[in-house]
């Protein structure tokens, strides 16, 4: 975080921009209208760096799968009997579900982008990644990229920003991959990618067998990346694509050989799932190794096909209880400033610092105390109270 906290402390606000922080009566002499929260910590709004919103409705609907593949065919399925305005539900209820839990900022990979057309603008500070997928023939990946271009750039007035996300290296291909880093670059956007999440990842592209493998071959996908040796890791790795603007989502499934290849390799950020990841039960994340190596980790929900809430409080239990050498600090800071440097915002969101975005919530919990970062941590309830540009949002 930015610093110890203020005991009696305030926040002044002008605008959608915090103005001011310091003890409340030197805030107070500054004049205008007074918000007395009581006895509360007021902290950074929240950011979900990894979240489907699409797939809210599906809470509760697949149960653990033995096989990534075999979930994989399940969602699709669900997915078929769902219309448009079904999705657009699914991303209402996500928002309000986030919203609940002190999220103010969310990095939504959005799986149909054409939907845009039909939404006002969000409630929350949102990054729309539009997925890309070229697993089965059909468009070009120029065609693709096209028509997500066609409903992406006419929303940049909205609160947050837009970007692209070529799913994964087993659902894009290299060329879509390529050019869609040649895209985002030219028009300054981000990217995300879906990486080594399974042990069935693994598989397919080091020993070209498994469940996976089976399943995308069946789909038409060619299949003369897998069977070679390589880590899904060094497959991405050699499309030359990734840069420091990338966010890489899961990073499970390390081999020694890619912790070895990772110090010398682009400094991306990392956006781990843990509780979706406990889902799955995929190997544990090499939170230590990866931190040791200086890169910026940050914390997602994903979807509620896998995980039980859009709590990022549940996310950092969940980070605590795996890695007790891990200080309470630096695990809020991967749901507030991590997040930001990852959606290029670190001088204006997860921090509370004149200039800086008014996102903001305060959780009824005594200041003052040693314990203060494991007492947030633990927060179980919805948060009571919420700001957002400046603006008050109801909770309920």
């Amino acid at each position: 975080m930015d610093g110890p906290p203020i005991d009696d402390g305030a926040v002044a606000v002008a605008g959608d921009r915090i103005a001011a922080v310091g003890r409340f009566e030197e805030i107070r002499a500054l004049g205008g209208p007074v918000i007395d929260l009581g006895e509360v910590i007021i902290l950074p709004g929240l950011i979900n760096a990894h979240c489907h919103l699409d797939f809210t409705s599906l809470r509760g609907g697949i149960r653990p799968r033995r096989s990534f593949a075999d979930w994989i065919l399940q969602i699709n399925r669900l997915r078929r009997d769902l219309s448009d305005e079904d999705f657009l539900v699914s991303i209402a209820l996500g928002f309000a579900e986030a919203r609940r839990w002190g999220t103010t900022t969310i990095a939504n990979i959005e799986s149909m982008p054409a939907l845009l057309e039909r939404m006002a603008p969000p409630p929350l500070r949102t990054w729309w990644f539009a997925e890309l997928i070229d697993v089965r023939p059909g468009l070009s990946a120029e065609e693709m990229i096209e028509d997500s271009l066609s409903f992406l750039l006419n929303k940049e007035s909205w609160p947050g920003s837009v970007g692209l996300s070529p799913h994964a290296p087993y659902t894009a291909s290299p060329r879509l991959t390529r050019l869609a880093a040649e895209t985002a670059n030219r028009h300054k956007m981000l990217l995300t990618t879906h990486l080594a999440e399974s042990n069935e990842e693994m598989e397919m592209f080091r020993h070209g067998r498994g469940r996976l493998f089976d399943l995308l071959e069946s789909l038409g996908r060619p299949m003369d990346d897998c069977g070679a040796g390589k880590t899904p890791l060094a497959v991405m790795l050699e499309r030359e694509a990734i840069n420091d603007r990338w966010i890489v989502v899961h990073l499970n499934e390390l081999a020694e050989e890619d912790l070895v290849r990772l110090e010398s390799g682009p400094r991306f950020h990392i956006a781990h799932c843990p509780r979706s990841s406990r889902y799955f039960r995929h190997r544990p994340f090499a939170m230590q190794k990866l931190r040791e190596l200086r890169f910026n980790i940050c914390l997602g929900t994903d979807s509620l096909a896998s995980n039980s809430s859009l709590s990022l409080f549940a996310e950092m239990q969940t980070v605590r209880d795996a890695h007790r050498w891990l200080e309470p600090e630096r695990i809020l800071e991967m749901v507030t400033s991590n997040s930001a440097r990852a959606l290029d915002q670190k001088d204006v969101l997860g921090k509370i610092r004149p200039g800086f975005q008014a996102d903001l919530i305060a959780l009824p919990i005594e200041n003052g105390r040693r314990d203060i970062f494991e007492k947030i941590i633990a927060w179980s309830e919805p948060v009571p109270w919420m700001l957002v540009a400046g603006v008050p949002r109801p909770l309920a």
